[in-house]
């Protein structure tokens, strides 16, 4: 089969998880603190504002010199990152999710030109599957692949992304689908490094989890804003390729 695959991450170019990440954190202090007082210690917690907050996220700072910026010590750094790895896919902070600006506009671009997209997650697909439910998006999506771990997409590693995509490109294979013009999208360097294992040529968007300065050292095939400039490039290519010669 010839249609065109896309071959696309979830949290980042689709699901904008920014507010579910700074509610788990300000809960996680929260916590903490209520801990600390029980135990007899005033602790004095700062709360980073949001905008700094998903900065240090996107470039990567570790969750344990976050919790020392906002003034926890030794054992409450581990108490916080316990409590922020227990609660942030709990079904109440799930619903801070959001789509990404313009990311419906985009799949519509995808579904009018005839491209599959693919989900390629380290969610549990039941996660994705009530997002997609909750915000009318599963119209646009052919297939997903994801994780039975609900703590994977939080640590967010390489090596479970290549799997995936392995997964998800064995099975195009099997159903007899071209794949010699697909894409992988996404929002981290575990994307492109997947994408890159597979022979794939990789869109990394800056709308995510990952400062475009830290995306560009893995040296994605393109760089851009989010997936809804990602899908206008993906239909001029998929335009040009349909052209009669």
């Amino acid at each position: 089969m010839s249609a065109t695959t896309i071959f696309c991450d979830f949290d980042g170019p689709i699901a904008d998880v920014s507010e579910r990440y700074y509610a788990t954190y300000r809960r996680g202090l929260a916590w903490v603190q209520t801990h600390a007082q029980a135990q007899g210690d005033d602790l004095a917690i700062r709360h980073l504002p949001k905008s700094q907050f998903w900065t240090f996220k996107q470039n990567r700072v570790p969750d344990r010199q976050i919790a020392h910026w906002s003034g926890l010590e030794g054992q409450y750094i581990d108490g916080f990152l316990g409590q922020v790895s227990r609660i942030v896919n709990h079904s109440t902070l799930l619903d801070y999710d959001q789509v990404q600006p313009q990311a419906r506009e985009g799949l519509d671009i995808l579904r009018q030109c005839g491209v599959r997209v693919v989900l390629v997650t380290l969610r549990p697909p039941d996660q994705v599957m009530r997002f997609l439910d909750q915000h009318d998006l599963g119209w646009a999506i052919s297939d997903l692949y994801g994780m039975p771990q609900v703590e994977a997409a939080y640590q967010n590693q390489a090596n479970h992304k290549v799997e995936r995509l392995q997964a998800a490109i064995a099975a195009c294979n099997r159903q007899g689908y071209d794949l010699r013009h697909a894409w992988m999208v996404g929002d981290t360097e575990a994307d492109i490094m997947a994408g890159q294992t597979h022979g794939i040529p990789t869109v990394a968007v800056t709308c995510g989890i990952r400062s475009s300065s830290y995306l560009q050292s893995f040296r994605p095939t393109h760089l851009v804003a989010n997936l809804w400039t990602a899908c206008q490039m993906l239909q001029q290519r998929t335009t040009l390729r349909q052209q009669p010669r």
